[in-house]
């Protein structure tokens, strides 16, 4: 389930406070069909099963649906799906009818937003162009790279209504081709048959080249991880780059060599080992070394376990000017069992990290953990420095770009940070 689907759970966890029943039946043939009444009031997007109270029972899974409060007041308008686990995605808030032209209205300010409030375009043709319910788009996430968009979709309502976007979107994003990905279980938990989601796409490459701040990359939609590349780190591996420049570098979970080869080409950085798991990951980042001319010399690959590679160069008394550390979701789960693992693996691999960071030099964590908060994650972090009897002097926590907003409403989305640190 991508970053901001699944954070939207934890609507289902926060208490609600239930509102008085109405003193007289509710007269329910006034209001606008279909419809679906909540048990609880809310006004976060996602409203799961047991938040959701009667449907009119002319509601088809995929409908618009008029949504009212169990006072029977009219609250907003969303998308309907009996058999999902989010059955109802509420994407208008709001006591007068809107209709789906609101749909329309959300792509283009989604986009503005991107090209003429953040003028990505200028240094960038690779970035969010729709953030699902940071947008106000409930279930769709849209990456732009290039000419060619990548659409993840996790809602039925929105699958049957892209194909009537797309060319607003291509219009407005100056883009060509679609690739539409649907997670193959959640598809058959929402209704979305496999075989619709290549009926509705045009021929797409599977590969692309990007820019970005002056570093060019290949984006592999069939072999690449999510959407193929991580806009969300675009703003941190410009930032990153400024600051190693003569430096030695160590990047663990290097995955397709985002801030390895932004350090060594843009940074200027003495040398780079860039070490991940991921064999085609590691392929891929070859490549990508290969388009900016970066030197073998000075930058070096190791397809290797991050903790095992770490333990490693503890052994043998190496050390760093700086560490980076971008391993993946370690924390998927609320269960306690579950999440207390995630957040041991934080502690272990921060711990080797910093480790091997030189006394004075820099050290910079992330993690994509929507369930860790940013408090949480620092503090798993300070341990593990502490541990070591060494201290961190934090001077900053960042999180993605402009591309990716969250609404009031939804703070779940805020599921990427970093610390930025030097290590005394």
């Amino acid at each position: 389930m991508a970053e901001n689907e699944e954070f939207m759970e934890s609507a289902e966890q926060q208490d609600v406070p239930e509102q008085k029943a109405p003193k007289v039946p509710l007269d329910r043939s006034l209001w606008d069909r279909p419809w679906a009444q909540l048990k609880f009031f809310t006004f976060q997007p996602a409203v799961f099963p047991r938040m959701l109270g009667e449907v009119s029972n002319d509601a088809r899974n995929g409908d618009w649906v008029s949504v009212y409060d169990k006072a029977g007041n009219r609250v907003g308008e969303g998308l309907f799906n009996g058999r999902a686990k989010i059955p109802l995605r509420v994407v208008v808030h709001s006591t007068s009818p809107v209709g789906e032209g609101y749909f329309e209205m959300a792509i283009r300010r989604a986009i503005a937003l991107r090209r003429e409030l953040g003028k990505l375009d200028s240094y960038t043709d690779a970035y969010r162009l729709i953030n699902s319910d940071g947008d106000g788009m409930s279930g769709l996430t849209i990456d732009r790279y290039g000419d060619t968009l990548f659409c993840e979709v996790y809602s039925l309502g929105v699958f049957q209504r892209l194909p009537q976007w797309l060319p607003l979107i291509h219009e407005l994003a100056g883009t060509k081709h679609s690739h539409i990905h649907v997670d193959h279980d959640l598809g058959s938990l929402e209704g979305i048959k496999p075989s619709l989601v290549k009926e509705i796409v045009a021929s797409a490459p599977d590969k692309v080249r990007i820019r970005e701040n002056g570093v060019r990359f290949e984006v592999d939609f069939v072999a690449g991880h999510k959407t193929g590349f991580f806009c969300d780190q675009r703003d941190n591996r410009k930032r990153f780059a400024e600051m190693v420049e003569g430096k030695r570098v160590l990047d663990l979970c290097c995955y397709t060599g985002g801030f390895s080869i932004s350090a060594a080409h843009a940074g200027k950085a003495a040398e780079v080992t860039g070490v991940d798991l991921d064999e085609k990951a590691i392929a891929q980042a070859r490549r990508n070394a290969n388009l900016n001319q970066v030197s073998p010399n000075r930058l070096k690959w190791v397809h290797a376990d991050a903790f095992a590679y770490a333990r490693q160069m503890q052994k043998n008394g190496e050390q760093f000017d700086v560490v980076l550390c971008d391993p993946p979701k370690f924390v998927m789960t609320r269960e306690p069992e579950g999440a207390a693992e995630g957040r041991r693996k934080y502690e272990d691999l921060n711990q080797l990290a910093i480790s091997l960071v030189k006394p004075g030099g820099l050290f910079i964590t992330c993690s994509c953990s929507g369930l860790v908060s940013l408090e949480d994650f620092e503090g798993h972090v300070i341990k593990a420095a502490h541990r070591l009897n060494r201290r961190l002097q934090i001077f900053d926590r960042t999180g993605p770009g402009i591309d990716h907003p969250v609404y009031s409403n939804c703070l779940d989305g805020r599921y990427l940070k970093l610390i930025w640190a030097r290590v005394t």
